[in-house]
């Protein structure tokens, strides 16, 4: 038996935005390994229809509507997952949107959705679940979603790219605390690196200034190019995070050139930097 569906196999997952991208890949994938699988997403008709993928293939699922931007609704998908299905093994706190545009350019509602989201929808997932698994003192597992983007800047994409430094940090003291209180549960940080989702799609960028729409392209035909199977990053990102890996890469010699990259920069402590790459890119 392989160690992710030793570790998962008759297991409850909870992942939040299951209905596209990465993590209507982990959804597939957990399903696949045997466990019952609380696919959230702020669309019910994404949602069923992940949900419904993993039922014909004779998994279990349950679609749920939730909008992690809210915390109340983080408690009450908490509670009732909870009720209704018992202890939960694994949480991923995938939901996130990529924001692209100039600082002053993006409009207050799409600032405010990208940090409510992307970070708010994290701190507030765990917050909301992780007082049941320390009751429960049961091995479970918690998986954040960072990016490469951790440990690199990029101009125009600074709203996405600042929630995904908060991510780590969080992710970090997250794990040192499970430490301190000495409870079975593993915190990994997912920093996914290339893989082909709906991310960089034009009808993901609503709200954001018409000028992002270049960038966007520019980065969805790399996605498509290069990208990296989706299905295969799934299973490799579950298969780490099963082994208690606090640092789950797709790929990892970009997260390796990103790290070194960062380290780099500190000590250095000179000012940013565009790499001659970036510049090419924004030059698009």
């Amino acid at each position: 038996m392989t160690t992710d569906r030793q570790a998962f196999e008759g297991g409850v997952a909870v992942i939040t935005g299951a209905g596209a991208g990465i993590g209507s890949g982990l959804a597939r994938r957990a399903g696949e390994l045997g466990m019952t699988v609380v696919v959230t997403d702020i669309s019910a008709e994404r949602a069923e229809a992940v949900a419904g993928e993993i039922k014909a293939k004779g998994g279990k699922a349950e679609a749920l509507v939730v909008d992690v931007s809210k915390p109340t609704e983080l408690d009450r998908l908490a509670k009732q997952v909870h009720d209704q299905f018992g202890d939960v093994r694994l949480l991923v706190n995938n939901a996130g949107i990529e924001t692209i545009g100039f600082t002053w350019e993006i409009p207050i509602e799409r600032w405010e959705a990208t940090l409510n989201i992307n970070i708010h929808g994290i701190v507030h997932g765990v917050r909301a679940f992780a007082p049941y698994m320390l009751d429960a003192g049961k091995p479970a597992w918690i998986a954040n979603l960072a990016s490469v983007g951790a440990f690199s800047v990029m101009p125009t994409q600074t709203a996405y790219i600042m929630t995904k430094h908060a991510v780590q940090s969080f992710s970090e003291c997250l794990y040192l605390e499970m430490q301190l209180k000495e409870a079975p549960i593993h915190v990994s940080s997912i920093m996914p690196g290339m893989l082909k989702t709906s991310i960089f799609e034009a009808s993901a960028g609503q709200g954001e200034p018409a000028d992002a729409s270049t960038h966007r392209k520019v980065m969805h035909d790399l996605m498509a190019n290069y990208g990296m199977d989706l299905a295969e990053g799934c299973k490799v990102i579950l298969e780490q995070v099963a082994e208690g890996k606090f640092w789950v890469s797709t790929q990892p010699e970009m997260t390796q050139a990103a790290v070194d990259g960062r380290i780099q920069f500190f000590r250095d402590q000179a000012p940013p930097f565009l790499s001659e790459q970036a510049k090419q890119l924004l030059a698009h």
